[in-house]
């Protein structure tokens, strides 16, 4: 079965859980810029967890199924129409041999999560499907799909009629709350920067993509004084090159915070104050332009809370679709 192309929508990739392993390569992990709507999206059609579906932002493509097989819509709030007949997100249902897949306007969130039965099963790179554009890896030849594609489909398994209670989504906020580990170079902005850079809220700038988020709005930071070393760049901002985990924000010039996420690079020469803990980025892949944002400090005991809160979620999820 192969699933073709009639559009594209204006960013549509193959992604999976990504290619961990080569980052000290300067490969990035990649993957599903919202791990959890990626996850559901495969549970909902039988497949497991990490295998690959699109990830499509801000418009959805158009696509013509070839075979019958089952389709699930997570993430972003998207009309979905099969045919012309609407259909629910969070929700796995039938298509048939010829039917059209299509999307109408985005209403909320910023990227959708398409998985059909058995998944997509173009070949891997570095052991996974994901698409790295800047990278030339994964997708369709180290590309987003486009017009006249035939995407490949691999062998599903069983699956039934079946939906996420929405109970078991995660909340909406606004605004959004995104909590931060200090890190590293903490030290090198003034008491008064740290405390602004908490109690400010920020605004999601144009610049938002699978590399990172910058954030505006925020007040320029402030720098302890210090005599630059050897390397680092006449710019306070600047450091010895250094290694960047994924979340890490990083703030050039000290007025616009970065947080790199699926893409980004893997080290560089701008300081980072610390990182958006894991159970939150998945939230950072669904804000759009102009979205308010106020970060949050937290410590490691609760970042591993949270962790096991969002794990808890989608094991919740996990059993509720099988009992179902």
């Amino acid at each position: 079965m192969a699933i073709k192309v009639r559009k594209a929508g204006l960013s549509t990739t193959i992604q999976d859980m990504g290619r961990p392993g080569y980052f000290h390569l300067g490969i990035p992990e990649g993957g599903a810029m919202d791990r959890f709507s990626m996850r559901v999206a495969n549970m909902l059609v039988g497949n497991d967890e990490g295998a690959a579906g699109l990830e499509a932002v801000f418009m959805g493509p158009e696509l013509e199924f070839t075979a019958d097989t089952w389709v699930a819509v997570t993430g972003a709030t998207m009309p979905i129409f099969l045919d012309g007949d609407a259909r629910e997100g969070w929700t796995a249902f039938p298509v048939k041999a010829g039917q059209v897949l299509s999307f109408k306007f985005l209403q909320e969130g910023a990227r959708i999560y398409i998985a059909v039965a058995g998944g997509i099963d173009t070949p891997k790179q570095l052991g996974s499907r994901a698409t790295y554009p800047i990278g030339a890896l994964g997708g369709v030849n180290g590309r987003a799909i486009a017009v006249g594609d035939a995407l490949p489909v691999g062998k599903p398994g069983q699956v039934a009629a079946r939906a996420v209670d929405a109970a078991l989504l995660r909340p909406k906020q606004s605004p959004v709350a995104l909590r931060v580990l200090p890190g590293l170079y903490w030290d090198r902005i003034t008491e008064a920067s740290q405390d602004r850079f908490f109690a400010e809220e920020w605004t999601v700038a144009p610049e938002a993509d699978r590399m990172g988020y910058r954030f505006r709005g925020g007040s320029p930071m402030e720098f302890v004084p210090r005599d630059q070393p050897f390397g680092a760049g006449s710019d306070p901002s600047n450091i010895v090159d250094g290694c960047y985990s994924y979340g890490s924000i990083q703030v050039p010039g000290g007025t616009e915070p970065i947080v790199l996420h699926r893409d980004a690079v893997s080290g560089g020469g701008y300081f980072t104050i610390g990182a958006v803990i894991s159970a939150d980025m998945d939230l950072i892949g669904q804000l759009q332009p102009n979205t308010k944002v106020n970060f949050v400090k937290v410590d490691m005991e609760a970042a591993l809370v949270a962790r096991k809160e969002r794990q808890k979620r989608l094991q919740t999820i996990r059993e509720a679709l099988k009992a179902g």
